[in-house]
C-alpha cells in the first residue's frame, strides 16, 4: 500500500542545505519539524522568553496545520526542548492555553542549546487529520 507524501516548506534557506521540510504529510498523519520562534527574516522573536516563544511557535503550527487540512485540535503529541528548565512554567502556561482541552501526549526536556541567538524553546508536533473531538 502506497501513501501519498506531501511536503510543506517554510521557505527557510536552511531547508535545502539540511534537507528537511517544515512538515510532512503521509495519509492522515502530519509531522511538524522542530520549530523555533523565528520571524520571516529568521530573527528570534522575544529572545529569552519561553512564554512568548511558545505562543509564537504554536501560532506557526496553526498555520502549518491549516495548510495540511488539520487544526491544533488534531495534535496528538508535542515534543519540546528548552534551554533552561527553570523556564518550564512560562512554556507550560502557553502550551496549556492552546492545548489545555486537547491534552496531547507531551514531552519537555532541557537541552544545552538551540539554533538562533536568544532561542530558548523548540517544539515539534504530530497530528492526525480529522482526530479532533
Amino acid at each position: 500500500m502506497s501513501l501519498n507524501r506531501q511536503l510543506i516548506k517554510s521557505g527557510a534557506p536552511w531547508e535545502a542545505k539540511v534537507g528537511y521540510s517544515r512538515a510532512v504529510i503521509t495519509g492522515n498523519h502530519v509531522c511538524i519539524a522542530g520549530t523555533v520562534a523565528a520571524d520571516s527574516e529568521g530573527n528570534i522573536v522575544a529572545p529569552g522568553d519561553a512564554y512568548q516563544q511558545t505562543k509564537t511557535i504554536l501560532g506557526l503550527f496553526s498555520q502549518i496545520l491549516d495548510q495540511a487540512g488539520a487544526s491544533l485540535g488534531d495534535v496528538v503529541r508535542t515534543r519540546s526542548f528548552i534551554t533552561d528548565i527553570s523556564q518550564w512554567e512560562g512554556f507550560g502556561r502557553a502550551h496549556g492555553e492552546v492545548f489545555g482541552k486537547i491534552c496531547p501526549a507531551a514531552t519537555l526536556v532541557e537541552v544545552s542549546g538551540l539554533m538562533g541567538e536568544g532561542a530558548v524553546i523548540e517544539i515539534e508536533a504530530d497530528a492526525i487529520i480529522g482526530s479532533a473531538g
